[in-house]
């Protein structure tokens, strides 16, 4: 794998999410290999131009046919690379700066539908009552809190990992998680409804439960990782018959809150949205909606 310590720290200098860090490294990498074998010799500063940075978005749109988000998001590590090198003073300026993105279609986020949320939740209830072994039990009870918890709290996936029990303030009628490694090490406090805190409450009621500062743990008792939450969730899917994701559950919890009434500014609030904007994606009409909209004129 293309690897270059110096640009590694300016990434994380630059306060870069672990996981936005990790998807330049790769992407990187991808050009990097592109570009030795376009041009014969290795990728190095000195050897990043304009032509390259075309070239290769040119690349990737006929030869690869890569969609244009995946495009876009390659072509934002290599302009990252680009303006590290620059900021460095291994070049004068970032040649690929300039590089276009790919126009995208404007779609709203995408939710699951009363139905479909229901049957996912049979589906993990089902596996629950299911299981034969004490293992088995308990990985079904955890899958199943952490579907639930998700539909009803908008967490992001690395913040469902990173949960610990003392972020967890719950009682028979109340409950809050306190998220501490948001998006951009943004904090905030979440509030917990009755089925997310039933679930919460009986989960970390469990001896295994109490092995770990963290919520969740997987099989070695080191805390679930995202990869594990995906495939518990394709699981649910598969089984409901749904395409499901962790952030499909994200935005179905906003796009819940907005059909119940909620304003804006707290669902906004209760997502980590920095700008109205973006929590104004979720006001999105889909086809589920204008169905409902054309119905109401047989009333």
């Amino acid at each position: 794998m293309f690897f270059v310590p110096a640009f590694h720290q300016h990434l994380v200098q630059l306060d870069r999410a672990a996981l936005t860090i990790t998807g330049y490294e790769h992407d990187l990498s991808l050009f990097a290999q592109w570009f030795e074998q376009r041009n014969g010799e290795p990728l190095t500063p000195g050897a990043l131009t304009a032509t390259a940075g075309r070239e290769y978005r040119q690349h990737l749109l006929t030869t690869a046919k890569l969609g244009p988000a995946t495009v876009n998001r390659r072509l934002a590590a290599v302009r990252a690379y680009g303006a590290w090198a620059a900021a460095s003073d291994q070049l004068d300026i970032n040649p690929v700066a300039h590089i276009k993105n790919v126009a995208e279609q404007e779609h709203g986020p995408r939710w699951l539908t009363r139905p479909q949320q229901a049957a996912l939740v049979r589906a993990a209830e089902k596996l629950t009552h299911t299981a034969r072994t004490a293992a088995a039990r308990q990985q079904a009870q955890r899958d199943e809190t952490i579907l639930i918890l998700l539909l009803n709290t908008g967490l992001r996936i690395s913040e469902l990992c990173a949960l610990q029990r003392s972020d967890v303030v719950i009682s028979e009628r109340k409950g809050t998680l306190r998220v501490r490694q948001g998006k951009g090490t943004r904090h905030r406090a979440i509030p917990l409804n009755a089925p997310a805190r039933k679930v919460v409450w009986d989960w970390l009621k469990r001896p295994e439960a109490r092995s770990s500062p963290y919520v969740f743990v997987g099989k070695k008792g080191l805390p679930l990782q995202s990869s594990g939450v995906w495939r518990r969730l394709t699981e649910f899917g598969r089984l409901a018959k749904v395409a499901v994701t962790p952030h499909a559950l994200r935005h179905t919890f906003a796009k819940n809150l907005i059909n119940a009434g909620v304003t804006l500014e707290k669902v906004a609030a209760l997502m980590g949205h920095q700008s109205l904007n973006t929590t104004r994606l979720y006001t999105t009409p889909d086809v589920h909606d204008l169905e409902q909209a054309v119905a109401t004129l047989n009333d």
